[in-house]
């Protein structure tokens, strides 16, 4: 299968096949079509990457391991840990600054107090047991600890439906969800965070319809060839198209994803 990869510069060239097969489940780098879904989850580790500066780091649940190379930039040590061998293999062999682990995320294999950040970014809403794996990331916690957490918005991400639209997720979670889930595990809540679109995103959705993210499943729904014009539009979308704001400055059941940082007291 061939890809687009992006260059230092953010521009999406073609690339060798990717080592990762795109099956909905998790996010890839360097696919034109994947870009929108991407450039979403990238925007989280970018803007919070300074909580990592110079601390030893927990990525649970790494997914291609992105994440953990560009928390590695600033972080004094990145252990990743996945529950599926090919990821952990592909981790191994791209990002050989990230220290890999296999393992349960329901059972983190980590000694009590043993890092300064555990790091879950669109994981959470796909484990069955979220309360035992938050206790777990207490757990492995220093005191003092930070634990940052993304999960898509059920309210927007999923309007009025019972079961989750994403079929690889058992539970999503509202703002009021996620606190209580935290704060039950014996987290305070520092801030509750909102993904949102930009001013360019907000053109984008008046372009196509009233919504990218819509026009995109579509396509999908229906198998259908890309249209030109949304594929370019897709493909163009970068970090600094979303904003991440506080609850005070929009309301946080408007966002697309929520973003929690909770520490251990």
């Amino acid at each position: 299968m061939s890809a687009n990869a992006a260059g230092p510069d953010g521009v999406l060239t073609q690339a060798q096949p990717l080592a990762l097969p795109l099956t909905g489940e998790r996010t890839i780098p360097g696919l034109a079509e994947e870009n929108y879904w991407f450039r979403r989850h990238e925007v989280v580790y970018r803007r919070l990457a300074d909580r990592c500066v110079g601390r030893e780091v927990l990525e649970a649940g790494c997914g291609e391991g992105y994440g953990a190379d560009l928390i590695a930039d600033v972080a004094r040590k990145v252990i990743a840990l996945d529950y599926d061998e090919a990821t952990v293999a592909h981790v191994r062999a791209r990002y050989p600054r990230v220290e890999i682990t296999h393992g349960n995320l329901a059972e983190l294999p980590l000694a009590d107090e043993s890092v300064d950040v555990v790091v879950n970014f669109q994981v959470i809403e796909h484990l069955w047991d979220q309360a035992q794996f938050v206790s777990e990331c207490f757990r492995v916690l220093r005191p003092g600890g930070v634990f940052l957490v993304s999960t898509p918005n059920r309210i927007t991400f999923s309007p009025g439906l019972d079961t989750p639209l994403n079929p690889f997720h058992t539970r999503e979670l509202n703002a009021a969800e996620l606190t209580e889930l935290l704060v039950d595990a014996g987290f305070a809540v520092e801030a509750m965070l909102g993904v949102f679109h930009g001013a360019g995103l907000a053109e984008l959705d008046a372009r196509h319809g009233g919504s990218i993210i819509e026009a995109q499943v579509q396509r999908a729904v229906a198998d259908a060839p890309w249209p030109e014009q949304l594929l370019a539009d897709v493909a163009a979308v970068t970090v600094d198209d979303f904003d991440l704001t506080s609850s005070g400055d929009r309301n946080i059941d408007d966002s697309l994803d929520l973003v929690a940082i909770a520490v251990r007291p």
